[in-house]
């Protein structure tokens, strides 16, 4: 917000797109709300998780097998991945999953036709451990280290 807040006071075109991960284990309230309230649309990327990006660690939790996610789409008869989508509609935020099997498209796509009761788009807001799937890593002497952290200006050090 901070970032977003020093743009704001001193650009001459307001940006009308803020585009950043998003998905239950990272929902982001704060920033989408904090965005939203100055006229800026929002757009979650990973809003399915990440599982195949390259950097990926097996330890790494799998949103599409979450166990309140998928107790939710049993509910609903619907996938895990239309869940995660209509959680993300329903707080006005535009998605951009990631899909090459086209049957899953047909899929993600269709995601209009219901809605997610308060209760469930709360459970799913709950879940937020604050996991980043895409967080800039460098190797330095052999470890994975959080690229950039050292900037004053890095934005992941901020609440929201």
């Amino acid at each position: 917000s901070k970032q977003i807040q020093r743009v704001l006071d001193n650009c001459t075109v307001k940006p009308a797109v803020l585009q950043i991960e998003s998905h239950p284990y990272l929902n982001q309230h704060q920033l989408i709300s904090f965005a939203q309230s100055k006229g800026i649309a929002v757009t979650a990327y990973s809003p399915l998780g990440s599982k195949d990006r390259p950097w990926a660690a097996s330890e790494d939790p799998e949103l599409l097998k979450d166990p309140v996610v998928n107790k939710i789409a049993e509910k609903y008869n619907k996938s895990a991945a239309q869940i995660l989508l209509r959680f993300h509609l329903q707080r006005n935020v535009a998605i951009i999953p990631k899909s090459v099997n086209e049957s899953r498209i047909k899929q993600n796509l269709e995601v209009a036709n219901f809605q997610l009761a308060e209760e469930d788009m709360n459970q799913l807001m709950a879940i937020s451990t604050k996991f980043r799937y895409c967080e800039p890593k460098i190797i330095v002497n052999g470890e994975a280290v959080i690229r950039d952290a050292e900037n004053p200006h890095f934005p992941f050090h901020e609440p929201f």
